[in-house]
């Protein structure tokens, strides 16, 4: 225990060293952050009405968000699979990240399930009524609590067996890397489960609500490593190899591939055969009764995604720039159509056919970008310990004489 609190301490300690962008960087996330917790606490003392929602459009930026940032969370997966399971030596050193990533993201979900509550007191429902197996709510509280738990075990062993110069031992984090492939894959099922069941948003009820959500997860959370790894590989001195890249690339390539021909189908399905429940996707993508206030969002995403995939299908993704272009559109696009362009517009027009738009906030704006800026510090903190610690720049006091023995003994293996 008493080595455990001191390598906790020499992290801590670790997180404040770095150079002036290092420090320019966590000032302007803590000041995000703080900001957030300002317009947060506004919202508690007046409540949900300084947020755009109503009535009619209960879930809105928040809701949004978490939707986003599940399939985020999933993309841990992604690197997880070629590495334990084909043996892609190319994503070994850099699987740890993806792994960090989950564990901020599930934070993040976390996070906003919280702020959409409006009194966090209200958990306690939750708790107190933990319907299941019938709520697919409660199913949900299960995977994002029971995925964090997983990544988190994981992450802590790798970082905690290096610092203190061991070899990890395969059976205590193996077994839970083959789990958490499974978990990743029902995070993002589940959560897209509770949109399908239910029955009274007809926008919601199409069965191809998962795979798609599969794709497009699977599609942006390697692009945002993508992007993470170019930050790391420029200023530190770890070693990210383009190999390593490129596989990623290989994987968003064809994850976007896949949600696009999916959104398709579903566009087919809403339009070719004008139900009467057509009303919220005709409102999306081309107004309704001269309200079109998510028309431009949901045009910017598809012309995002089509540009993301022309620029990945092309030769030239295998240059950098391009690739780092793509992976922002892909970014943006995803997250504009699996946030505001799915969850608000289940809610338009009413079941009595009222139409009630939604536009965000100031406050409600305010609270989002904080609980981003509170990831991205948690995420940057992470990244800082883990990169010192395996590549053996921190160690335990006693590391330096079991270091020997170890390295023998591998040799031997």
């Amino acid at each position: 225990m008493r080595r455990y609190c001191t390598f906790l301490w020499q992290c801590a300690r670790l997180s404040f060293v770095g150079d002036w962008r290092y420090h320019t960087w966590m000032t302007v996330l803590t000041v995000v952050a703080l900001l957030g917790i300002y317009a947060y606490c506004q919202q508690l003392v007046h409540g949900l009405v300084v947020t755009g929602m109503t009535d009619q459009v209960s879930w809105g930026l928040y809701i949004a968000n978490f939707t986003y940032l599940v399939g985020l969370a999933a993309a841990a997966a992604m690197l997880v699979i070629p590495v334990y399971v084909y043996r892609n030596m190319h994503l070994h050193d850099v699987v740890i990240f993806g792994e960090l990533l989950a564990v901020a993201v599930i934070v993040l979900c976390l996070l906003f399930v919280t702020v959409d509550l409006g009194r966090p007191d209200r958990f306690l429902h939750l708790v107190q009524r933990f319907n299941f197996p019938m709520s697919m709510l409660t199913w949900d509280v299960i995977a994002l609590n029971g995925y964090l738990l997983l990544n988190l075990h994981i992450c802590g062993y790798l970082v905690y067996t290096a610092y203190r110069g061991r070899q990890p031992s395969k059976i205590f984090y193996v077994p839970f890397v083959f789990i958490a492939i499974i978990w990743a894959v029902s995070i993002h099922t589940v959560t897209a489960f509770l949109y399908v069941g239910l029955g009274g948003r007809p926008f919601w009820n199409s069965a191809i609500i998962a795979p798609r959500f599969l794709a497009s997860a699977f599609a942006a959370g390697p692009a945002f490593i993508i992007l993470t790894l170019q930050v790391v590989r420029h200023y530190t001195a770890h070693r990210v190899g383009d190999d390593a890249l490129f596989t990623l690339r290989r994987i968003v390539q064809v994850a976007m591939l896949i949600n696009v021909f999916l959104l398709v189908c579903e566009l087919f399905t809403e339009f070719y055969t004008d139900s009467a429940h057509v009303a919220a996707a005709r409102y999306l993508y081309f107004g309704l009764s001269g309200r079109d206030g998510l028309v431009p969002w949901i045009w910017t995403a598809l012309l995002c995604d089509v540009v993301a995939v022309i620029l990945l299908v092309l030769p030239s993704s295998r240059a950098l720039s391009t690739l780092n272009v793509a992976c922002v559109l892909a970014i943006v696009g995803i997250w504009i159509e699996k946030g505001m362009g799915l969850i608000v517009p289940a809610f338009i027009p009413t079941p009595l056919g009222e139409i009630v738009e939604y536009t965000p906030t100031l406050p409600e704006i305010m609270v989002c970008l904080g609980i981003w800026a509170v990831g991205l510090l948690l995420y940057t903190i992470m990244v800082r310990i883990t990169i010192p610690v395996l590549s053996g720049q921190i160690r335990a006091p006693d590391a330096e004489a079991r270091a020997a023995p170890d390295v023998a003994r591998n040799a031997q293996h």
